[in-house]
């Protein structure tokens, strides 16, 4: 399951071992291409925690990672940032990058 994060709250990402957030926005097509996907995925990896964060509602959260284009699929290890995918992939290029998370 994604938790959606709100009102630039990244308490819970901060304080996972491993997650992935989805950066993206309602109108963007390419974003909602990738979210059935990355659905799926939270179901398959149950031992990662899944975030979507949309970038008009935390702009904060959008600058200070510096997303300049979207989807962009942030892995966190400990809170901090360790890979960014920017764009639509499909699931097997999502995999192994929730992969090299581990």
């Amino acid at each position: 399951m994604i938790k959606e994060i709100k009102n630039n709250d990244f308490n819970a990402v901060e304080t996972a071992k491993t997650a992935i957030v989805d950066f993206n926005a309602t109108w963007c097509g390419p974003c909602r291409m990738l979210a059935p996907i990355l659905e799926e995925l939270s179901e398959e990896y149950s031992d990662i925690s899944f975030y979507a964060c949309d970038v008009d509602e935390n702009g904060m959260l959008a600058m200070k990672y510096g997303i300049q284009s979207i989807p962009a699929v942030g892995v966190f290890r400990n809170g901090k940032l360790v890979n960014m995918s920017v764009g639509f992939r499909p699931k097997e290029a999502m995999k192994a990058l929730i992969e090299s998370a581990k």
